[in-house]
């Protein structure tokens, strides 16, 4: 079993166990990953980079990946696909000869 599929595992178990499925949406679930990496963005608020508080910014990390393989579980998506195929993309986006070391976006270069 992939890393991935035992997270996606414990993750559905834990919500079926407490039959919080009712609840979860693709709407809902889309609110509440947006709302949590509201509550990462607010752990960098008003700080440097180098000083945000690190057992906060895994607290929020871990809620934004949990309401993601929620949001994938719901609707059946493969992980590790949409992830590769999403890479494949941007690298057409930003070939490397043209985005090195740049930040602009794919459509500036």
């Amino acid at each position: 079993m992939s890393d991935l599929e035992e997270l996606r595992q414990a993750i559905v178990k834990f919500t079926q166990e407490r039959d919080w499925d009712q609840f979860h949406n693709g709407k809902d679930l889309a609110l509440a990953l947006s709302i949590e990496a509201a509550e990462l963005n607010e752990a960098f608020l008003w700080k440097e980079a180098k000083d945000v508080n690190v057992e906060k910014v895994k607290e929020e990390l871990a809620d934004i990946i949990n309401y993601s393989i929620l949001i994938a579980d719901k609707y059946n998506l493969d992980i590790k696909q949409i992830v590769l195929d999403k890479i494949r993309r941007n690298a057409e986006k930003y070939p490397v000869d043209k985005a090195y070391g740049s930040a602009k976006k794919y459509n500036e270069l």
